[in-house]
Order: structure tokens, then sequence, then C-alpha cells
């Protein structure tokens, strides 16, 4: 964790975001970022705009340059008992409770806020617009993409390396091919119809 000064001090802004509502497998995963306003991290950006090999050099660079960052988690079950804007959420509420500073406030991705004991404000497009948001991105679809890497060696041949859980024509060929296993989300509309399709034959 890098050290801080009394004038950081006064500017522990958290940014907040989450990757993974959209895919039919998988966690969603967030992460909240305390950047360090003295120094700056070159190439933060949202992440979807980002290679895949800058996002994992940023990654490191992130976590060694922030203030503090922490990783917050919804698994499938949550998602599919909350529904995924709130397992979102509550992911984002788990990520900000983990960091080793509180901060003074959290800037979150979207246009709700989760649950906090700061100040908080919810930014549409902050993952643009907000240097700690960016950073919050990056963390989050790296952590998620390297879990979704995992989960592809444990369920192989569904493609989760590929295509990380979300819809493409070759991921739903092949969950049509070995049906869902337990990391897929249950109550999302293609793979309801599929569950339900196989529950009749």
């Amino acid at each position: 964790m890098a050290p801080h000064s009394k004038n950081t001090q006064l500017a522990l802004i958290a940014g907040v975001d989450e990757a993974g509502r959209g895919p039919w497998a998988g966690p969603v995963i967030a992460a909240a970022v305390i950047l360090n306003p003295e120094k700056p991290i070159k190439g933060v950006a949202d992440s979807k705009k980002l290679s895949a090999k800058k996002r994992d050099v940023l990654f490191d660079v992130i976590q060694s340059e922030a203030i503090a960052y922490a990783i917050g988690r919804a698994d499938v079950d949550e998602i599919d008992q909350l529904n995924i804007v709130q397992a979102s959420l509550l992911a984002m509420q788990g990520a900000v409770d983990e960091l080793s500073i509180k901060p003074t406030a959290a800037l979150i991705d979207g246009n709700r806020l989760p649950e906090l004991d700061m100040p908080g404000t919810a930014i549409i497009k902050g993952d643009a617009l907000v240097a700690a948001i960016s950073a919050a991105s990056i963390l989050a679809k790296v952590q998620r993409d390297h879990e979704m890497l995992a989960l592809d060696e444990k369920y192989p041949g569904y493609g989760l390396a590929k295509h990380k859980g979300y819809p493409t024509k070759a991921h739903i060929e092949a969950l049509e091919k070995l049906g869902p296993c337990e990391i897929y989300r249950k109550t999302y509309g293609p793979v309801k119809r599929l569950l339900a399709s196989m529950a009749t034959t």
C-alpha cells in the first residue's frame, strides 16, 4: 500500500465499479480504489476501451500505486436470489467495506448507490469520467477475467476463457450441447428457458 500524506488524507475518494452484469455465468465482481492524487497513473481509462494487455499492465500498477484497493463480489446464487442490479450493489458495497482505509466519500459508476457509511455519488459513465472509477473498472474487469479463466479449466467445453460468460454464438452452441452447470445464472432468460426445456424432455 502506498503511503499517503496529511494532504491526501483530506481527499480519500474511492472510485467504485463492477464487471459482469451481462454474462450468463460466473460472479459479478466489484472493485473500490483510492488513488493517490499526488501520483496520477498514466493510461488509466474505462476498462472497455483498453486492450486486455493494457488492462493487465494497469492491474498491477494500480495495485502498487493506489493508496488502497479492494475487491467485492456476488456469486451466482446471490445473483439469482437478489437480481443482478441488487447483486452488483452488494458487490460494490463489499468492495468499499473491504478497503483498508475508510474513504471520506465514494464515487459509484452508474445511477444507483449501494449502502454506504460515507457520502456517495452515482455518476453515469463515471468509468470514462473519473480516474478512480476507471481504475476500479480495470481491477474489476481483470479480476473477473482471471476467475473466468480458472472456471474454464474447471468446467471445460463452454469456452469460458474466450467469451468470459458473455452471450456469443459459440457460447449458445456450447450451452445447448452441454446444458447449464452450477456456475450459470438460472434466472437469466436463455439459461432459464434451456433449463425449462430440459425439464420437459
